[in-house]
């Protein structure tokens, strides 16, 4: 529950004494402990999260142009837009 919301040190705080509260719940040393790992490894920790839910590809790049055609057989046709994307997709990593 903290990792996947990610929780700031108001919340965590808030969210462990509740826990404390709870019958069947944790203890204040626990308490103490998770907090503390928490406050440590919070960056590694959500990295992690963000790293295993993203998909295999990742964009590289992107590169994009508009076009306007400037002949045509038929004259309405002429100075229409076209939008060229092009993206460059990698693996997530490399």
């Amino acid at each position: 529950s903290i990792a996947s919301a990610d929780m700031d040190l108001n919340q965590l705080e808030a969210f462990l004494t509740a826990q404390t509260k709870k019958q069947g719940g944790i203890t204040s040393d626990q308490a103490a402990v998770i907090a503390k790992f928490w406050k440590n490894h919070r960056i590694k920790i959500h990295e992690s999260l963000i790293n295993q839910s993203r998909w295999d590809n990742v964009l590289k790049n992107m590169n994009w142009r508009v076009d306007l055609k400037s002949q045509s057989r038929h004259v309405d046709q002429i100075n229409t837009p076209v939008a060229i994307v092009e993206m460059e997709l990698g693996k997530n990593g490399q």
